[in-house]
């Protein structure tokens, strides 16, 4: 990795702790997503709803974590089941569960922004929603019919949420129980809370759930009114249920707390952002580094001397002056291309005419030659007398030979 590419990889990871950094440390937005659950304190929340009613008469509210299929064909309490969420659709089956349980005395609370086809259609019901043209703004304003449970003043939700109500009901045996007032002039009211009954048992249907969350409830006096919805149901067991609800009501990731924790979670994204990045640049297969092998160094010189060095320690010089003639005539046959097996004045005139020797140094260095091979006793003297013949000679034209 060169200079220039380390220096655009750290200023692009810095712009990536820098972004992390402005992100995680901005305030947390307003999370308006529905959730409806009892632990959530969001403001879509119903934290403070349930702990509030449940603080009234503990004993009274039970927590239902099933579907109500799978709980009404147990053994189930009589009482009123109570949901709450931005829809609730139940199945063939289990709406037929639900409505046989109310026929034998029960009462069915919803308040939802959808009831499901097969509830509405059982009811004849049809639901619509209102949207303003001034602004495209949704913002119902809740009250109730009964004089003695009716505000002055519609209480309204200042938020754009769903602003659903019921275009349609039967008269014959639903009884209008609340209202919802869109626009400020000539405020037009819409049925917004219906009951009917069914069998033995009520039916409540409610198209606002948003005034039972937490952020309408905090809100100037406007308790009130989830008081005087409630005061419909009779004193009796309420099954709460927490199964169709959109949001949570329990943990279904280990990731859940990192996740919801804005600090955390980006720390989190900026480690994976770093382990894919390390991945890219740094995890490709690297070559291992080659190592530098040094060519083998020609010992041949060194190697002569040595060994002439051991014949003159031994004082062969016979010997190794019979060596030093055949390296002359290795020298003679591969530089001049001349056969020294064959010495006749041929011989001599070719090797001092390419060697640039006279023929009378020519012949007496092999004369010199001879006597050496033939004398057997030859000494020091001898030897360095050949030598240095034989070296005179083939330096004379200018070309390097051995001096040893």
């Amino acid at each position: 990795m060169n200079k220039t590419y380390k220096i655009a990889f750290g200023l692009f990871l810095l712009l990536i702790i820098s972004l992390a950094w402005l992100e995680s440390s901005e305030p947390e937005p307003v999370n308006w997503t529905p959730s409806y659950t009892r632990s959530d304190k969001i403001p879509l929340g119903s934290y403070i709803f349930y702990e509030s009613w449940k603080q009234i008469d503990p004993e009274k509210i039970r927590e239902i974590k099933i579907p109500p299929y799978e709980y009404l064909n147990k053994v189930p309490e009589n009482g009123t089941y109570f949901f709450l969420n931005n829809y609730v659709n139940f199945d063939e089956d289990e709406l037929e569960d639900i409505l046989s349980w109310v026929s034998n005395g029960n009462t069915l609370f919803i308040s939802a922004y959808n009831f499901g086809e097969k509830l509405e259609d059982t009811l004849k019901v049809e639901l619509s929603s209102f949207i303003s043209a001034d602004g495209f703004k949704s913002r119902p304003a809740l009250n109730l019919v009964n004089s003695n449970l009716k505000f002055e003043e519609a209480l309204e939700f200042d938020q754009d949420l769903p602003a659903v109500y019921f275009e349609k009901i039967d008269t014959t045996t639903q009884v209008v129980l609340g209202t919802s007032s869109f626009g400020e002039k000539d405020a037009d009211n819409k049925i917004n809370f219906l009951k009917t009954d069914f069998g033995k048992g009520q039916i409540f249907l409610h198209s606002a759930p948003q005034a039972f969350s937490n952020y309408f409830l905090l809100k100037n006096k406007n308790y009130q009114y989830s008081e005087a919805l409630l005061s419909y149901l009779s004193n009796n067991n309420i099954l709460w249920d927490s199964y169709y609800k959109s949001g949570k009501g329990f943990f279904t990731s280990p990731l859940y707390i990192l996740l919801n924790n804005r600090p955390l979670k980006w720390a989190y994204y900026f480690v994976i952002i770093a382990a894919i990045l390390f991945i890219l640049f740094e995890g490709k297969r690297k070559q291992r580094s080659i190592p530098v092998v040094e060519p083998l160094q020609n010992k041949s010189f060194e190697f002569t001397q040595t060994m002439s060095q051991l014949y003159i320690e031994q004082k062969k010089y016979h010997e190794l002056g019979l060596k030093k003639i055949s390296l002359l005539m290795e020298f003679i046959r591969n530089s001049y291309r001349l056969d020294p097996s064959t010495i006749n004045e041929e011989f001599y005139r070719d090797l001092a005419e390419k060697s640039e020797n006279s023929i009378e140094t020519t012949k007496r260095l092999f004369k010199m030659i001879f006597n050496f091979q033939k004398n057997n006793e030859n000494g020091k003297v001898e030897f360095f007398e050949l030598s240095q013949s034989i070296n005179t000679f083939k330096t004379h034209n200018g070309k390097t030979g051995s001096k040893s």
